[in-house]
């Protein structure tokens, strides 16, 4: 069994690639820049772009089993390069895409790049008369490495989002569900939404970053106008600003998301243990941010 890992570099693509290699898979690893990308020697790297199919030639051969992300470099290609997998021999493919895609939704925001384009993967491999498993990841804990650079050399976390709790899940947690559809039977149909075990504040993940590394930190929470001023400055797209604060004259306000997020229990029903807390990513990367 040949298992395709695309996305190979990327935070999930990378972390399934270990995982599938430390279970002694075989495995096939899709990057861009193989030269750059740092993979395991274990892995048979080919370079490849899932945006340009014309530089995908030969990547299925001899592949059974596919991890497809991401999905917003397949906006264009989806159903071309799902159609290719399936022809060469492709008979399982687990998707990566996020829980903010909704069943029958009655359609997509083509403003919302990301969204539109996991949708349209989705779709492109239900269709393909293959087995497949969609796993819908909640926000990342791994996006808080984005402190990393303020927490070595201020140690204060500036956010507009300080009352905002998110069920962030561990990109191990995440990785684990997707090599077990891979690898295991009965997940065929499976849409796993995907989150940790507990919500959590900005102000609580500082403290958790905190205790992992051993050095005080402070959280300051800042109002969306000087969070927009940051932003821009840092050269951030005016559009993604947008949509994490919302319009200039019309700003988010905190408790408009009070009581939103929800938790699932999908990691544990599927590995039979209860998701990684914040704290646990935490300490597994403290290096990164000392």
């Amino acid at each position: 069994m040949r298992i395709l890992v695309t996305g190979a570099s990327g935070t999930i693509g990378g972390e399934v690639l270990r995982q599938l290699l430390a279970a002694g898979h075989t495995v096939r690893a899709l990057t861009r820049d193989p030269a750059r990308a740092g993979l395991p020697a274990a892995a048979e790297v080919v370079a490849g772009n899932l945006a340009e199919p014309d530089t995908l030639t030969g990547l299925f051969t001899e592949v059974d089993r596919m991890f497809l992300a991401p999905a917003f470099a397949l906006a264009t290609t989806a159903a071309e390069v799902v159609a290719a997998a399936t022809a060469a021999g492709v008979r399982r493919i687990v998707t990566l895409s996020s829980g903010a895609v909704v069943d029958d939704e009655p359609g997509v925001d083509e403003a919302d790049y990301h969204h539109a384009a996991e949708v349209t993967v989705e779709r492109a491999v239900e269709a393909a008369g293959v087995e497949w498993t969609h796993v819908r990841a909640g926000e990342f804990m791994a996006n808080t490495l984005d402190w990393a650079q303020a927490i070595r050399t201020t140690g204060v976390v500036s956010s507009p989002f300080g009352k905002i709790a998110s069920g962030m899940v561990h990109e191990a947690d995440i990785a684990a569900v997707a090599v077990a559809a891979l690898t295991q039977d009965g997940h065929h149909g499976a849409k796993y939404v995907l989150t940790g075990s507990e919500l959590v504040t900005p102000p609580e993940q500082v403290a958790a970053i905190a205790a992992a590394i051993g050095r005080e930190l402070r959280f300051e929470a800042i109002s969306p106008a000087q969070a927009r001023a940051n932003w821009q400055a840092q050269g951030h797209d005016p559009v993604f600003i947008d949509w994490m604060l919302g319009p200039e004259d019309a700003p988010f306000a905190e408790s408009d998301f009070a009581g939103a997020a929800e938790l699932t229990d999908d990691v544990e029903r599927v590995l039979g243990r209860p998701a990684h807390p914040y704290a646990r990513w935490a300490a597994d990367h403290a290096d990164d941010f000392r």
